[in-house]
């Protein structure tokens, strides 16, 4: 992911430098269990400890395995390369009985583990955001749309409620997938602790503080518990998109019930000076689109041959990264561009009242279903006098009350009713001790 789009809490777990010293951590602590059990000299460990325990790598360090790995073409046995001349002799402990994806794939688990802890930090923030925001709004009525045509009336707090909600789903549903994919494997080539015993697996998880290893590995984790993570991910984008979508829309010229922050000396065209476009909302949908991009990928990479293949290594070392710093960026975005959205109350009120009461239409039909007139028949009275507002630009309430199909079963005073806006809000008490609690 370029610079534009990264934070540097998420950048710095995907560095070279991070990935080499959590390669190393795999290390130390598969070798302190060895001593634990009797195989590695404690005097050798307590050495590689004195050398390794707080080493950093550094860019030199990185240039200098990346070099040798230009000769042996396989990456893992160039880092181990590198400890050996670091540590010298004693670094043959190392690596003692296990693979090289004993190292990457607990590697990667411990990745996206931080990950998933930054992730969930985000949307944290998102969710304070859209809960402060909705209570804020919470009596701010404005028209609900069906098909982008105006439907009943809500509340902007009631729409916000709805985000808070869907957060609270993403979020459970991360976790959970992070979960599954905080596993890693200490089992050796081919996962059957041939060369390696199982209580070193379990020291080494521990101290990683993963979930635990592979129960049934094979060279590799299996790789549908990264797919289910990636998967979440990608929902948790669409869900992104679906808001960012809503606020452009509020921001059009012709609804401007809603608008991003626009600060002093931002500027919205080189052509245009009057331009205030919504710029945050479209490029959050151009990043949910490439974190949703790597699900296809990450679910072809379930399918590896036998014991293990690399196909999905590539992958991987792309999709990995691409995906939880789009989604980290994105969702900080997000939450800043909640807090500072400005929110046009008058102008909901305009767009509520532009077609006459129109909206209305279905309580007229519900009252007149009440009175006993059969429903589809009642439907075409009302909509015979809503049709005409449309094409004859007639008052819809007026025409109601002249109709002598509605007159015979309604009084004005009863039509009047039907045009209570406090009606639809009856319930938003109720909705918001269900989303945010009591």
């Amino acid at each position: 992911m370029i610079p534009r789009y990264t934070r540097p809490e998420m950048s710095r777990i995907w560095s070279p430098e991070r990935r080499l010293r959590i390669w190393l951590d795999v290390e130390l602590a598969a070798c302190e269990a060895m001593v634990r059990l009797g195989e590695v000299p404690p005097e050798d460990h307590a050495q590689l400890e004195k050398t390794f325990g707080g080493f950093e790598f550094t860019p030199a360090d990185v240039a200098r395995i990346e070099e040798i790995e230009r000769t042996t073409k396989h990456d893992v046995i160039a880092f181990l390369t590198f400890l050996e001349e670091r540590g010298g002799i004693v670094a043959r402990h190392l690596h003692k009985g296990m693979t090289s994806s004993d190292v990457l794939d607990t590697t990667l688990a411990v990745q996206l583990m931080e990950a998933t802890e930054l992730v969930l930090g985000g949307i944290d923030r998102v969710r304070a955001a859209v809960r402060r925001r909705a209570f804020e709004h919470k009596t701010t009525p404005m028209m609900g749309r069906s098909h982008g045509i105006h439907a009943q009336p809500i509340t902007f707090g009631l729409k916000l409620a709805g985000w808070y909600d869907a957060w609270g789903r993403r979020r459970d549903a991360i976790a959970r997938a992070g979960c599954t994919a905080a596993v890693g494997k200490i089992s050796g080539a081919v996962g059957t602790f041939a060369d390696v015993d199982p209580r070193v697996e379990a020291f080494v998880m521990g101290k990683l503080g993963l979930q635990g290893g592979e129960a049934a590995a094979t060279q590799v984790v299996n790789r549908d518990r990264h797919a289910e993570l990636f998967c979440a991910l990608a929902v948790a984008a669409g869900t992104l998109e679906q808001q960012a979508t809503e606020i452009r829309h509020l921001q059009r010229t012709e609804v401007r019930e809603a608008e991003e922050p626009f600060t002093t000396g931002q500027k919205g065209s080189s052509a245009m000076p009057h331009k205030r476009n919504p710029i945050l909302s479209e490029n959050l949908t151009g990043l949910a689109r490439l974190v949703r991009s790597c699900v296809a990928p990450a679910l072809e990479d379930v399918a590896l041959w036998h014991e293990r293949d690399i196909s999905h290594s590539s992958v991987e070392r792309v999709i990995g990264p691409d995906a939880t710093l789009a989604l980290d960026f994105a969702l900080h975005r997000f939450a800043n561009m909640i807090d500072g959205l400005r929110v046009y109350p008058e102008r909901m009120r305009e767009n509520l009242e532009l077609t006459g009461g129109l909206h209305e239409a279905g309580r007229v039909l519900l009252a007149l279903v009440g009175k006993g007139v059969a429903r589809q028949e009642a439907y075409v009275h009302v909509q015979r006098n809503a049709m005409r507002v449309w094409e004859e630009k007639v008052d819809f309430r007026a025409a109601l009350k002249r109709d002598p199909d509605v007159k015979r079963m309604l009084s004005d005073a009863e039509v009047d009713e039907c045009f209570a806006l406090e009606y639809h809000l009856k319930r938003v008490d109720t909705i918001f001790q269900r989303v945010f609690g009591p």
